[in-house]
């Protein structure tokens, strides 16, 4: 990709073929409604780490630039490792779905902390608040679900459904992943522009009977183990 991207005939066929709406494939880049919905989440080119939390639009204002030029040259810099938000999700739609009973919580985000080697680049604010947002944007504030039946969405649904023994409920027997919130206080604090914030009102996280967060704090108690997949068991 980067090698096409250094070709100037290859970067004129590109921008003519984003810039066109047609059925052939799905193009989000338009379908976000161009530079304006796209913002630039994470770099791992240290140097470009002001580009974080912008639009592609004002970067190429600042830039004098055509926006998919910005665009290709940040690829460019940043090896083909940028990563990037598209605004195009309908409210209604994701309320729509949270209420259905086919429906479960993920985060669709890789873990991150604000210490660490990876700890200046950014990401998206779902890998930091997502389910603090549903306990306390959508059930408590809007009451647009049960606290149960969130709840269960966020853990025994889930676990069932990809057929992880063992886990997902609060039982004898069962591995002890357990969080422990405040429901009055439980909120998420990341955005979009500054996505690297832990969420307020979890006091308490156990990992496999291991205390993790303490007193809403990190602790340096690691027991997290890699799940295979059905038919692993305890091993």
């Amino acid at each position: 990709m980067v090698s096409r991207l250094r070709d100037p005939a290859t970067r004129q066929r590109l921008k003519k073929e984003i810039s066109e709406d047609q059925q052939a494939w799905e193009n989000i880049y338009l379908g976000s409604g161009g530079p304006g919905g796209v913002l630039i989440s994470a770099v791992v080119n240290r140097e470009l780490d002001s580009l974080q939390g912008k639009r592609v639009s004002e970067i190429a204002a600042q830039q004098s630039k055509d926006p998919l030029d910005a665009v290709f040259d940040l690829l460019l810099a940043d090896n083909g490792q940028t990563s990037a938000i598209y605004f195009m999700m309908s409210e209604a739609d994701m309320r729509a779905a949270m209420q259905s009973p086919f429906v479960s919580f993920c985060t669709d985000s890789g873990a991150r902390a604000t210490d660490g080697p990876l700890a200046g680049s950014k990401s998206h604010p779902r890998g930091w608040g997502s389910y603090p947002r549903i306990l306390g944007r959508y059930v408590r504030d809007e009451k647009l679900l049960s606290l149960e039946t969130a709840i269960h969405k966020m853990t025994g649904a889930p676990a069932a459904r990809v057929k992880l023994r063992d886990r997902g409920l609060i039982r004898e027997g069962m591995f002890a992943d357990i969080t422990v919130f405040d429901p009055s206080k439980v909120i998420d604090r990341a955005t979009f522009e500054m996505p690297n914030q832990y969420p307020t009102g979890i006091e308490y996280v156990l990992v496999n009977g291991k205390i993790s967060v303490d007193k809403g704090q990190r602790t340096l108690l690691l027991g997290g183990r890699v799940l295979r997949g059905p038919g692993f068991g305890r091993r």
